[in-house]
């Protein structure tokens, strides 16, 4: 589609606003009072459910919704921003629900606020600038993600919690309610209270997901031995990648080794 096209399928209620400039996607549904801004793309079999709005340099993947009172695209809340020109992806099959904010970037942070495909962020949920939401990621209601935060695949994060800007989740790992977390999460962790302790693995999460037992095992044999162990995670780590021939072990000690702008949460 080119920019500024609107696909004969669409379904958009007399009574939405579609800005000059705008492309609307095949089988799009935008509901009444709905506001789409001159720059957004929806892509094919979107719904933008009555009074949403959907603005800036914003592109939404094909089939996702968008439900009432969601601010999806406007300029973030940094005080230092001022009028670049950055955007929002939002990926495939995305349920961004009542009342969520997400922001489009800055330059000062790459200027891109990315959302990967399958993502459920519930009413009330905060999606700061530059912020990079991989696959398969839940927030739960009100959860509060800052600005540069990177949340990778299949993390779930419970209602009320807080990612501080430039905190790193790892993959599969699950953040409780009502959590603080200012460091960053190792994959398959379980972080969990107030303050944000690693509790230890997100078990159920693994084997929901299906991993293998053996995998299992010698992830639960690494994070005892990164718990008991005496050094720095960094060594410890680098140790597990010359013992553990499991892939997932090798994943999680993989990053302790890398950059980290908050700190890594300890096993304990």
């Amino acid at each position: 589609m080119s920019a500024g096209m609107i696909d004969p399928s669409a379904d958009i209620h007399p009574m939405a606003v579609v800005e000059d400039g705008a492309t609307i996607g095949p089988d799009c549904k935008i509901g009444p009072f709905a506001i789409i801004g001159a720059e957004v793309t929806l892509g094919r079999g979107v719904t933008v459910k009555p009074h949403a709005l959907v603005t800036g340099w914003t592109d939404i993947g094909d089939d996702c919704t968008i439900f009432s009172f969601a601010s999806v695209g406007e300029i973030p809340q940094d005080l230092k921003y001022a009028g670049e020109r950055t955007r929002l992806i939002v990926g495939k099959k995305c349920r961004i629900r009542e009342n969520a904010t997400l922001h489009i970037g800055t330059d000062g942070g790459g200027g891109v606020t990315r959302i990967g495909d399958n993502c459920l962020i519930m009413a009330g949920a905060h999606v700061g600038h530059d912020a990079q939401i991989a696959d398969n990621v839940i927030l739960a209601n009100y959860v509060g993600v800052a600005g540069h935060a990177i949340i990778e695949t299949n993390v779930i994060i419970g209602a009320l919690a807080g990612v501080h800007q430039f905190v790193r989740v790892g993959e599969g790992a699950m953040i409780g309610g009502l959590t603080r977390v200012t460091h960053d999460v190792m994959p398959f962790g379980l972080v969990a209270g107030p303050d944000g302790t690693l509790e230890g693995l997100n078990l159920i999460g693994l084997k929901r997901r299906g991993m293998a037992r053996d995998d299992i095992s010698a992830l639960r044999a690494a994070y005892k031995r990164l718990a008991s162990g005496e050094g720095s995670l960094a060594d410890m780590a680098q140790a597990l990648l010359q013992d553990s021939t499991s892939d997932a072990v090798q994943q999680m000690a993989s990053f302790f080794t890398e950059n980290s702008h908050r700190s890594f949460l300890r096993p304990k």
